[in-house]
């Protein structure tokens, strides 16, 4: 019976372990592949990428981001807001901001060339208080690479039709833990 019990206990642990290590959003499932404590603002940072897509090499990603010395989500956002907005490169979407629930959403797009490839990278943040201290900020990215004019017309228009979807899935999902540990 012992024996029956703590395999049980280790199967159960291990998914506990796999589950906190994986995320869903919008029917898809990303795996942690990369963590690490962020010099400057001396909390770890979760990177989430689809099936062999890496830090290096991906499609779409999540990243859960650990701010312990912010305290103001709203005025991070703000900041943020204004920084996108200063940003050569950088086109603002939407700034939404929740002063009861101290909480903000921003999406924005930047354009840029890696490998002689052009694209445009769209990325949605949440930016919340963490339940101990600090701040806690998710991000939803997605990166759609183009080679001429009709291409960026049908990414404008996706980019169009999923942004508020995107910022709510972001609202209304549970924010994961960050997991401290180095992930490269």
């Amino acid at each position: 019976m012992k024996k029956l019990l703590l395999t049980f206990l280790t199967i159960f642990y291990a998914q506990i372990n796999t589950f906190a290590e994986e995320i869903h959003f919008d029917n898809e499932t990303y795996k942690l592949k990369f963590s690490a404590l962020a010099p400057q603002t001396q909390g770890y940072g979760n990177e989430y990428f689809k099936g062999s897509e890496n830090v290096s090499n991906w499609s779409k990603m999540i990243g859960i981001y650990y701010y312990p010395e912010e305290t103001n989500p709203i005025t991070y956002a703000q900041t943020f807001e204004s920084t996108i907005e200063n940003t050569d490169n950088s086109l603002l979407l939407k700034l939404v901001e929740n002063k009861k629930a101290d909480k903000s959403v921003i999406s924005f797009l930047v354009n840029g060339e890696e490998n002689s490839q052009k694209f445009f990278e769209y990325d949605a943040y949440k930016f919340e208080k963490h339940p101990t201290k600090g701040m806690i900020v998710s991000k939803y990215a997605q990166k759609f690479k183009f080679n001429d004019a009709g291409e960026i017309s049908k990414i404008a228009q996706d980019i169009k039709e999923n942004n508020d979807k995107y910022l709510e899935l972001l609202i209304i999902s549970q924010t994961p833990s960050v997991i401290e540990k180095d992930i490269n």
